[in-house]
């Protein structure tokens, strides 16, 4: 790899992935947003978040109390998705970065910190504070005409959280960071092995097609209006919104729960049966669509969060409250199925056809 100037980037000559860009100072701005991430994820704690009121009840809630609103509905699992995804992770990345390049900085190799960038490098896909964001606000537009919705103080606080995240996060770079550790980067050759990512994929993938009917056809919540109950799947949530006039909410619902999971699950079994049977045509247009599955699998999460704020938020007693469907756990399983079969997927099986390979054999 040659050395880059300021915002040059290395790209692939044979796949046109972006290996590496170089930024100037980019670990001081990293220390710089990561610790004021930080600041903003610690003030979004202890203020209220959002409040609910309609017919002079009013409801209330922070980021805390919603995930013990959950726990006491009998859905922690669901609970405890939301707290990993967008407090403990992000929180976990974001002190993993200060702790390897604040040391740095001072002179110091911090210890185990080529575990720790490969570490790193593996929850960022799991962490999602910014799709979580999106869910809250279409949460309250699907609720914005029964009652009056108050934003609080942690509300704009964790906005300001998931922005500075963002930006720290677009200076991070893997090839860069263990760069700042060796002054020469010996490349992994990682074994490719046929069978097993061949396998693992296909058993992910069926996992997520059986996941992915009673996600759709089961009741992803409640919701009990004066002691009448009105089951909501995401299809009907998604008519409903149509009808209310929240055409660009809808939309995003639609694309994000039910034609992005199914257009994934599609692609994955194109391509895992494409590097089966050794089609050695289209390579391009398959790495393409294979990263396309990356990039937006983790969006589909935006209805299992409107679904933990609406029940979070609307607990009004007899008057009106909100609970979860088991359509909501399905779902939240197809999801990570469906990210977990794109990690399991070996994309290097596209390029990688010698004539004597077979399934089963295990070629370094």
């Amino acid at each position: 790899m040659p050395l880059l100037t300021h915002k040059q980037s290395a790209v692939c000559p044979r796949c046109g992935l972006q290996l590496t860009v170089y930024h100037h100072n980019a670990s001081q701005r990293i220390i710089a947003m990561a610790i004021t991430s930080l600041i903003f994820l610690i003030a979004s704690l202890p203020f209220k978040f959002l409040s609910f009121s309609a017919s002079g009840q009013y409801q209330s809630i922070d980021m805390l109390g919603s995930l013990w609103i959950l726990v006491e509905k009998d859905y922690a699992l669901l609970a405890l998705v939301q707290v990993t995804a967008v407090l403990i992770l992000p929180a976990f990345v974001l002190i993993g970065l200060l702790y390897l390049l604040v040391p740095l900085s001072l002179g110091l190799r911090p210890k185990k910190a080529r575990l720790v960038i490969k570490t790193l490098f593996m929850l960022l896909p799991w962490t999602m504070a910014e799709i979580f964001l999106i869910g809250v606000l279409v949460s309250l537009i699907k609720i914005i005409s029964m009652a009056d919705i108050g934003l609080g103080l942690s509300f704009y606080a964790y906005l300001l959280f998931t922005v500075s995240m963002t930006l720290t996060l677009l200076y991070v770079d893997k090839y860069q960071l263990n760069l700042l550790f060796d002054d020469e980067i010996q490349e992994e050759h990682r074994p490719i092995n046929p069978n097993h990512s061949i396998q693992t994929t296909w058993a992910l993938l069926f996992t997520s097609v059986l996941l992915y009917i009673p996600a759709n056809i089961l009741p992803i919540m409640h919701t009990n209006v004066l002691g009448t109950e009105q089951p909501s799947t995401i299809l009907g949530g998604i008519v409903l919104l149509w009808k209310m006039g929240s055409y660009p909410i809808a939309i995003i619902i639609f694309i994000a729960s039910l034609f992005v999971p199914a257009a994934k699950i599609i692609i994955l079994f194109w391509l895992n049966y494409s590097v089966q049977a050794r089609h050695q045509h289209a390579s391009s247009e398959r790495i393409f669509w294979y990263r396309v599955t990356e990039f937006v699998g983790r969006w589909s999460m935006i209805d299992v969060f409107v679904v933990a704020i609406l029940v979070s938020l609307i607990q009004l007693g007899n008057i009106m409250n909100i609970l979860p469907g088991h359509a909501a756990l399905a779902f939240c399983g197809m999801v990570v199925c469906t990210m977990l079969a794109a990690m399991s997927f070996d994309s290097r099986l596209i390029w990688y056809q010698p004539e004597n390979l077979k399934v089963g054999e295990k070629t370094v």
